[in-house]
């Protein structure tokens, strides 16, 4: 499902995309039924990709919830590769161990805490960061990785677009109105930091609640 596209969008991606593996069809339905946020199985095949593109090898995420999006990114990774999932809350972490000590791939490692403090003990070089954590902290936390992604990889930031925000607000931000919320304030200013910033290549991806990309020049 497509939060920022129209439905009969929604309908060709649905048929256009090849089929979730079996354990993602899973996850799927789980964060569906729970009503927990995840990016969908359009979002993650473009992660898959994205990552695939990227050669990756290493993938660090702030924010991974009950491990949706890692799941996505470790079909993608070579067997002795590595994800770094966090979360604040152990509890999504011990769900997470469970979906993906069923699926065959590259390590994961799974930190309880702030994912700020997590990433500071991590050695670089990462292909892959996602950015799907406390919006405020986006900038900051791009800032913290961008000497850690390798020449080539990625940072993707989720929600910028839709979700904790409006995306009429985000636009209205971005032409220069005073932002409605904190929230607002931050993406508008994600967006606005990696689409200038002259090391990086980025676009915004209209899918899920909507994706931008950064690619380390």
């Amino acid at each position: 499902m497509n939060d920022v596209l129209s439905d009969t969008v929604d309908a060709f991606l649905d048929a256009a995309n090849p089929e979730p593996p079996e354990l993602l069809q899973e996850m799927t339905a789980y964060g569906r039924e729970r009503d927990f946020p995840i990016v969908g199985p359009d979002v993650g095949q473009f992660f898959r990709v994205a990552a695939t593109l990227a050669g990756a090898e290493r993938v660090f995420e702030f924010g991974s919830g009950f491990g949706y999006s890692a799941a996505w990114f470790r079909t993608a990774l070579p067997a002795d590769g590595e994800i770094v999932l966090t979360d604040y809350e152990e509890s999504n972490l011990a769900t997470a161990r469970e979906f993906l000590g069923r699926q065959d791939g590259a390590t994961a490692r799974f930190e309880a805490g702030d994912a700020m403090e997590t990433f500071r003990r991590y050695d670089g070089p990462f292909d892959v960061v996602l950015l799907d954590h406390d919006k405020p902290q986006y900038v900051d936390a791009f800032e913290a990785a961008r000497g850690e992604v390798a020449d080539g990889g990625v940072v993707v930031a989720d929600n910028v677009m839709a979700g904790p925000v409006e995306l009429e607000n985000v636009t209205s931000a971005l032409e220069g109105g005073e932002p409605v919320d904190d929230q607002t304030a931050a993406i508008a200013e994600y967006v606005e930091h990696v689409r200038d910033d002259p090391g990086f290549e980025t676009a915004v991806v209209p899918l899920g609640e909507g994706v931008s990309i950064s690619v380390k020049r």
